[in-house]
């Protein structure tokens, strides 16, 4: 037969094993019972492991006055015309001419402002509400230009008052009682009386005060990070992007009690100074006229520039549709003698600036003007009198070059960030703050010293059952070969690079697998890109590539590798995934060799491998079936992962994707299921999907019916590891997901529950560990899980893989449900072990397998859509405010359950 790809079909698909028992799809989903959990406490501490003494990045804080209580007011600030303004840096400042003005009036506290709509003191204001008017300087209180010209005919550039200073502007701010934060809440939560819950609230006023004291010094906030306008903190990565190192602070909670935790800490922000400058950087262009103006609008959107002519702020809204010379505008002009009187007459920005300002534009009269008014009164101004303001978020997706530069030139050896944070402590004057000392609160200067341990390092089975021992987190297959190596014996190359000798990788390829027990034939069918197709657009290459394919091929291939022209960011990998893992249902690699070496080779190997079918390497305890607690239990893990679009793009589709161990007893195999979902969102809502034929086209139960494919049983135990929720997303975890879970099970076998252990996996956090006695990262399996971590919940600190660049980070993982029962170090030496079975890797990861491939999984299919090239159109709210979700491509039947993501 004769597939839709155009394959001739020869081998017919292996028949799947019955279904489970038990299937009822026309069960109604409100009937099924769900269980409710809640976050549980710590069951006790790990013991195994080698004694390590270390250093953690916490300060431990002293509170002496317990009996201080936060008095919180809320604050509305509105303009003349009664408009509520928003704006943070005019809120700022008026709380600060407030409190200078009006201090006798509030009993001459001091104020503890977070920029919005919150006031905390130390102790009660004399009344529980107060108005008062406050003047502001114009050139603080507005950043709209009076001199520019606007659509609607008001630039006043001939405004006599307009060579006069500004006369201040009134603002009304009101403040009024809204609550009481003890700060003995803190000490009480940590002897058990109180709940957690109530010493947050006495915490985020801590932390108000540290933001406070940056913004007062001209810092740029970014949550609780400072960044400081200092050129020694800059870092270049090009593209006129800036990296800029500043400090986190923060107080945490610990079993040891409060500490500050404090680390250094790297934004993006966009080059400073003239914004045409910025843009040629940005779009590497030698000039003006090369410039993408759509990718330029998008990228100037709400960036502040400084108008060099009148040196006032202005936030960018836009670009004007035509150019300087063109772009017309209504100017108001008096009407000869009669001073009275006014005419209306059209003239372009060009013509305005010349004849009313004096100003002879030269480099950007042909060039698009900044708009930086509002959508129906724009401000137009030339490119060439504006520059970016500094110290402003760069929010867009680094490019590999810029992110490769940017970890490069900011690494820090551990003893380096020890000397840095030793540094900052020391020169920080917290001690000096005035809430701070009317709370009683001072701060150590010295890092906490804490005991961790080094778990045992996991032995490993290759081929020919030989034992594999990891040093130092890695290992590697010289002399080795892979633990059941797959056959290769129909396959084809392409080549999009016209730099590369395919024969010659091949043939080294064919070697470099004969030594690894992989048997690969020579490839059916070399076929090389044409040269006149270089120039086409990704798509159009990749189809013509799949026509020569097809007319060289006699059936379908095993697998095609593919040769990239560039190997980083290549726009034609997202297209040929697409392609063959979608449409066509054929397992492909991709590569982009720089140098052909033997562990190049062998890496791309281990892909090709596990891809296929075949497995790299395995846990020793595994490949004997002594994993405890799992290996007489029917146990499925999943890896849970939600992948969000760059800061700066809220119209960009999120990507959920869930992993699933297969095979059981095996921990080693995993198949994915991936589904986009709305922006922004991090709980995933298509684990469990019934659609109107009461079908359940939900991730899990894809899943889960693949478990009990390939392991004859399903699953009465799952293992959850979900990656990247914060602490006040835990009880949704519960809430949501697993209940989702919970549905999808019992959808399919509408009786029993599994046994569920769910643990989160934080890698977004600024808790260092540091070796006490020597220079080097602290080695692979040292997790503490005593002193530093939560006062009373089960979670705990672990680093499985070894920092060979910069200090590491461990991953901080939290136990929120443990009905299997594990011991605590029976399930940290489950978490080390699942560091080692990445089957696409020679080193430990940091964090555990399961979520690894589920990151894969959703980058890789991410790259399916090409979200920037949507129309805006399709990504717009329709009439009920609803973005629609473009549908990721399911994979083919034929890829569907194999580790494409490796």
């Amino acid at each position: 037969m004769v597939s839709v790809s155009g394959f001739e079909e020869v081998v017919e698909p292996p028949a799947l094993p019955p279904s489970p028992p038990d299937v009822l799809p026309d069960m109604e989903t409100e009937q099924i019972a769900l269980p409710t959990y809640s976050i549980i406490s710590r069951p006790g501490v790990g013991t195994t492991g080698k004694r390590i003494a270390l250093l953690v990045n916490l300060f431990k804080v002293a509170a002496d006055a317990t009996d201080a209580t936060f008095f919180q007011y809320s604050v509305t600030i509105t303009s003349e015309d009664k408009r509520v303004i928003e704006n943070k840096g005019i809120g700022r400042k008026l709380i600060d001419k407030l409190h200078q003005t009006y201090s006798s009036e509030l009993g001459g506290k001091s104020f503890v402002y977070d920029g919005d709509r919150t006031l905390y003191t130390v102790g009660p204001l004399p009344d529980n509400k107060f108005e008062f008017t406050v003047l502001l300087e114009e050139s603080f209180a507005k950043h709209s230009s009076t001199e520019c010209p606007g659509a609607d005919g008001s630039p006043h550039g001939e405004n006599k008052r307009s060579k006069r200073s500004f006369p201040p502007k009134a603002f009304t701010v009101e403040i009024s009682f809204s609550a009481k934060i003890p700060l003995q809440s803190i000490a009480l939560s940590l002897k058990g009386i109180e709940s957690y819950a109530n010493s947050q609230d006495a915490l985020r006023v801590l932390d108000t005060i540290l933001r406070q004291r940056a913004a007062n010094r001209g810092c740029l906030l970014v949550r609780q990070s400072f960044f400081h306008d200092d050129s020694k903190n800059f870092i270049d990565v090009g593209g006129g992007v800036t990296g800029v190192r500043g400090f986190h602070s923060s107080f945490r909670l610990t079993q040891g009690g409060l500490s500050l935790n404090m680390d250094v800490s790297t934004t993006m922000i966009v080059k400073p100074g003239p914004v045409i400058d910025f843009l040629l950087t940005n779009q590497s262009v030698r000039e003006p006229r090369y410039i993408d103006w759509a990718k330029a609008k998008r990228m100037l959107k709400n960036l502040r520039v400084r108008a060099t002519h009148r040196n006032q702020e202005f936030k960018i809204s836009g670009l004007s549709e035509k150019p300087c010379i063109q772009q017309l505008f209504s100017l108001k002009m008096k009407n000869g003698e009669d001073s009275n009187a006014e005419k209306t007459v059209d003239v372009t920005v060009y013509e305005y600036f010349a004849k009313h300002r004096g100003i002879e534009l030269t480099s950007s009269a042909y060039l698009p003007c900044l708009d930086v008014g509002k959508p129906n009164r724009p401000i137009f101004l030339p490119l060439e009198l504006c520059s970016l303001l500094p110290l402003q978020r760069y929010t867009k997706a680094l490019s590999p070059v810029q992110r490769a530069s940017l970890v490069e030139k900011s690494r820090q050896k551990p003893q380096e960030r020890i000397k840095i944070l030793t540094n900052a402590i020391g020169n920080s004057c917290y001690d000096d703050d005035a809430v701070l000392t009317a709370c009683g609160i001072s701060i150590d200067k010295q890092f906490t010293p804490v005991e961790g341990r080094v778990l045992e390092t996991p032995k490993l089975k290759v081929g020919k059952n030989e034992d594999c021992f990891p040093n130092n987190g890695r290992w590697n297959f010289k002399n080795k070969t892979l633990l059941q190596p797959s056959h290769i014996e129909y396959w084809a190359v392409v080549n999009f690079s016209a730099q590369c000798d395919t024969s010659y990788i091949t043939r080294e390829l064919i070697k470099c697998g004969m030594s690894k027990g992989i048997n690969i034939e020579r490839p059916f069918t070399l076929i090389e890109e044409e040269a006149q197709m270089r120039k086409s657009n990704p798509v159009a290459r990749v189809e013509k590539m799949f026509e020569l394919l097809i007319s060289k091929l006699t059936k379908r291939p095993k697998l095609i590798l593919c040769v990239l022209p560039e190997r980083k960011n290549c726009n034609i990998y997202g297209p040929w995934k697409r392609k063959c893992l979608s449409e066509i249902g054929v397992v492909t690699q991709c590569i982009s060799p720089l140098k052909i070496t033997d562990q190049y080779l062998t890496n791309v190997l281990l892909k090709i491998n596990s891809k296929l079918g075949g497995i790299n390497s395995l846990l020793a305890i595994e490949h004997s079936g002594n994993l405890t607690l799992l290996k007489d239990t029917p146990t499925m893990i999943l890896g849970m992962d939600v992948s969000h679009g760059s800061p700066g793009r809220s119209d960009i589709p999120s990507i959920a994707a869930v992993v699933g161990s297969r095979c059981w007893p095996l921990i080693s195999r995993y198949r994915a299921s991936v589904r986009s979902q709305s922006p922004k969102v991090e709980m995933i809502d298509a684990l469990f999907k019934p659609l109107g034929d009461g079908i359940d086209d939900g991730i899990i139960r894809e899943l889960l019916l693949d478990f009990y494919h390939t392991s004859n049983h399903k699953p009465t135990q799952i293992i959850l590891f979900r990656d990247g929720v914060s602490e006040s997303q835990f009880q949704q975890v519960l809430n949501i997901e697993l209940n989702q879970i919970i549905k999808a099970y019992k959808y399919i076998d509408g009786v029993d529950v599994p046994k569920f252990t769910v643990i989160v996996a934080q890698k977004n956090h600024h808790i260092k560990l540091f070796q006490a006695n020597a220079l080097e990262n602290v080695p692979p399996g040292t997790v503490v899980d005593t002193k530093i971590v939560h006062p009373r919940n089960y979670d705990f600190y672990m680093c499985t893989h070894a920092g060979m660049i910069g200090t590491s980070r461990p991953v901080h993982y939290h136990v929120l449900l443990d009905e299997i029962g594990f011991s605590p170090d029976g399930l940290q030496n489950l978490i080390n072990s699942l560091a080692y079975v990445n089957q696409r890797s020679t080193t430990a990861t940091s964090i555990v397998a399961p979520i690894c491939y589920a990151h894969h999984a959703a980058a890789q299919m991410r790259q399916f859509l090409n979200f920037d090239e949507l129309s805006e159109a399709s990504l717009s709210p329709d009439s009920e405010g609803n973005i629609p979700i473009p549908e990721l491509p399911r994979l083919h039947t034929d890829v569907n359950t194999s580790m494409f993501f490796c």
